[in-house]
């Protein structure tokens, strides 16, 4: 299951990671790279709820197979685009696809977590996302720095893809669903205490999480001055602390008082609050060296909630609405994510990326707020 998240996480990844070759290939501002990674998104967040469902009916295993085989297409679709329009069709697929992976994994890591390690293990595989993140970022720029261009990358993402499927499909059984694909209870969900409050902060963490991805990138190329693989190499990095960050922060929520839900919104709390701190040390930073550390030590917090934030929702409603509960959590990240990135393309092209950074960091800060009342509630 984590080889799966792995490889679904370095397809869909691989595009924030090539935002510099996007523009560049294809000639468009700041802002139609902003418009490019919400279209990746849009087509996640359509999907969410179908894939919730489907995960929720028939099981998580099925779906993961047509999510990864999804992926690959779309993949391949990116690679041959020939120009921008088709670019964003390819996108839509992406994203679409890649709606399969939250409600489906973490429908899945409740089957196999050992008792009294929900948090951790929840985290454990949210380490695939950020290490599947890393690959594709080192992927995508090395293969921008060949002779055969950024899109060869995506090729191998496409043809690592298929090969992921088949093994998968071999060798995982998972657990069935309930055989009826019903439409998700919104309202249902929205009646369980603090679920409201969740994904409202899920939707400021959103903006800060899919944004600092897509523009590491670009503000360390064109703000600071690095060179794109060192600029690679920075969000391959950050990458890499995200996942320390949420082996941490799983392992102290599972040890602290309290009730799941509760201790995990404590991290939470955290988190946000110092990725605040962190999104200001970007703003200092005005070297190559600097910005890579600024851009780690953000990585731990800004990248390291979405296990606690998972672990929290997912302790909030009983096992068998997991699948549509995560879609609406995953629902709100994204929907902060569509709205965020083309709003700090135009600050940078209009101000500057210091203006755009200084932004997330209040939206870090809201999303504390709205998770303290979660953290004190003793009957959560």
């Amino acid at each position: 299951m984590s080889g799966w998240q792995v490889t679904a996480s370095l397809c869909f990844y691989a595009v924030f990671a090539a935002t510099a070759s996007i523009r560049g290939t294809f000639g468009v501002s700041r802002t139609l790279v902003g418009v490019a990674l919400t279209i990746t998104l849009a087509g996640y967040t359509v999907f969410l709820f179908g894939a919730g469902a489907a995960v929720d009916g028939f099981g998580e295993r099925p779906t993961m197979i047509a999510g990864l085989v999804g992926l690959g297409v779309g993949m391949v679709g990116v690679a041959l685009a020939p120009s921008y329009a088709l670019l964003l069709v390819a996108l839509v697929v992406v994203g679409g696809a890649y709606a399969t992976a939250m409600p489906a994994t973490n429908r899945a890591v409740l089957v196999v977590a050992p008792k009294g390690r929900r948090n951790l293990a929840i985290n454990v595989k949210q380490v695939g996302v950020t290490a599947g993140s890393g690959l594709g970022a080192v992927l995508v720029t090395v293969a921008a720095g060949t002779r055969f261009g950024w899109q060869v990358g995506f090729a191998v993402a496409a043809a690592l893809a298929a090969c992921v499927a088949v093994v998968f499909a071999a060798v995982y059984r998972g657990r069935d669903g309930s055989g009826v694909l019903a439409p998700p209870d919104v309202r249902g969900l929205a009646g369980f205490d603090g679920y409201a409050s969740l994904v409202g902060a899920g939707f400021f963490l959103g903006a800060a999480v899919f944004t600092t991805t897509g523009y590491v990138v670009l503000h360390l190329t064109e703000s600071v001055g690095t060179a794109a693989a060192f600029a690679g190499a920075v969000l391959a990095t950050l990458q890499v602390t995200g996942s320390v960050g949420r082996l941490v922060g799983g392992s102290v929520a599972d040890r602290l008082p309290g009730s799941n839900v509760q201790a995990s919104a404590r991290v939470l709390v955290a988190q946000s609050l110092l990725a605040c701190v962190a999104f200001g040390g970007v703003v200092a930073a005005d070297t190559s060296l600097g910005g890579a550390v600024a851009f780690g030590v953000l990585g731990l917090f800004v990248l390291g909630f979405p296990g606690v934030y998972y672990a929290c929702l997912t302790a909030l409603v009983p096992d068998e609405r997991v699948g549509a509960a995560t879609a609406g959590g995953q629902t709100a990240l994204n929907l902060g994510g569509l709205a965020a990135p083309p709003v700090f393309g135009y600050l940078a092209d209009t101000v500057s990326y210091d203006a755009g950074w200084t932004v997330l960091a209040g939206a870090a800060l809201v999303a504390g707020m709205l998770l303290v009342g979660l953290a004190r509630d003793d009957d959560a």
